[in-house]
């Protein structure tokens, strides 16, 4: 499958957006791409938020391809660096995707298999 296009700049919602409708698509690996755009791209206070989110979705791609200790690694890494983020920026329900992480990494070194990437989506926003 093709890569997304590199170095776009999206606003925040558009960011938000596009990684959900990717990762809704099954496609974590692309909504990585978008995030790391937005973490290059945008400001430096937003690094951390975007990086984590990344990470994310790094972790579930590694998950959906069977890499279990890589995608519960990386999915508690990113975890790990939007859990310390204060309210609920650009709408992104920081809690829950930590708890996701949590709960999608545990379940990954238990069962082993490849997991639906699409399934296992997450919701970004409250």
């Amino acid at each position: 499958m093709e890569r997304q296009p590199e170095g776009v700049v999206r606003s925040p919602a558009e960011t938000v957006r596009e990684a959900q409708r990717l990762l809704d698509a099954g496609m974590p690996f692309h909504a990585h791409e978008v995030f790391e755009d937005a973490w290059k791209s945008g400001p430096a206070a937003s690094a951390p938020l975007w990086r984590g989110l990344a990470q994310l979705a790094v972790g579930l791609t590694h998950a959906a391809r069977g890499n279990a200790v890589g995608g519960a690694r990386l999915l508690r890494r990113g975890a790990e660096g939007i859990e310390g983020l204060d309210g609920a920026p650009y709408g992104i329900d920081v809690p829950g995707l930590v708890r996701w992480a949590g709960e999608l990494a545990g379940r990954v070194e238990r069962a082993g298999p490849a997991v639906d990437a699409a399934r296992e989506a997450p919701r970004l926003v409250l």
